[in-house]
């Protein structure tokens, strides 16, 4: 059944993410923490499929205030496929030189932010755009993709870096360069790609991380919780906590 072989790959990539990137996990997550303690952001981006794990660590259950969405929605909002804001337009975009500079100038950083970035291939220039604009700001600039399987790819970008070289820390997501990773009958394409499900748990293994840190040094986490489940009854209170001290520090006030 292809629906196993599916699965057998997700789980590979799973092991293969636990075997070889716990190291840099830390890393990462260490650099977080700093961050997050300092009641200063991490800023998250990824274009198209890429902004997928930039949506689901925050705001959501089980998350916590501390990372910073920037999701630009012409490089995210394509679902109409044809028309406008369609998969052209979309493709066009994020391989234009130039527009992560103009996304950078709509926000306010710190250098002791940390910029971190999805890109699966680490060659398109709105992310290269960006790092090197996290970077021109002193700030940490952390890369999760598939850095092992592009290795050899050509940049777009005229720096003549990908978005792999500009890290200080890279977390390889170990999914294979063409993402999809099931062979079809009479078909050249492959089919279900695996990439999003190593984004996504790449993503939770490095926030409980950056969690299990800072309830270690004893830092207050301000946590989304769960508003469904019988009894709770300050579940609403925890919220409005969580959303009021993310409202104060976005605003500096």
């Amino acid at each position: 059944m292809l629906a196993k072989e599916w699965l057998s790959n997700t789980r590979s990539i799973m092991t293969r993410i636990e075997e070889t990137q716990m190291e840099n996990i830390r890393k990462a997550a260490e650099a977080m923490a700093d961050t997050i303690e300092c009641d200063r952001w991490v800023h998250t981006f990824g274009c198209g499929h890429a902004t997928i794990p930039v949506e689901e660590m925050y705001p959501r259950i089980g998350g916590f205030v501390g990372f910073h969405p920037m999701v630009e929605l012409p490089l995210t909002f394509f679902t109409r496929i044809t028309g406008e804001m369609g998969v052209h337009q979309f493709v066009f975009l994020e391989r234009v030189e130039g527009y992560g500079v103009e996304i950078m100038k709509g926000y306010n950083f710190d250098q002791r932010d940390i910029m971190w970035l999805f890109s699966h291939s680490g060659i398109n220039n709105v992310n290269i755009d960006i790092a090197l604009e996290a970077k021109k700001r002193g700030m940490k600039v952390i890369v999760f993709g598939s850095a092992e399987e592009a290795k050899g790819k050509q940049t777009r970008h005229s720096c003549g870096k990908t978005i792999f070289d500009l890290a200080d820390i890279v977390v390889d997501t170990c999914t294979p360069i063409e993402d999809a990773s099931v062979p079809l009958k009479n078909h050249q394409d492959k089919i279900g790609p695996v990439s999003t499900m190593a984004f996504i748990t790449c993503v939770w293994m490095t926030i409980t991380t950056v969690a299990e840190i800072l309830a270690d040094r004893g830092v207050k986490l301000y946590i989304h919780p769960s508003h469904n489940v019988p009894g709770d009854t300050t579940a609403k209170v925890r919220l409005e906590e969580a959303l009021a001290e993310y409202k104060k520090r976005i605003t500096g006030v």
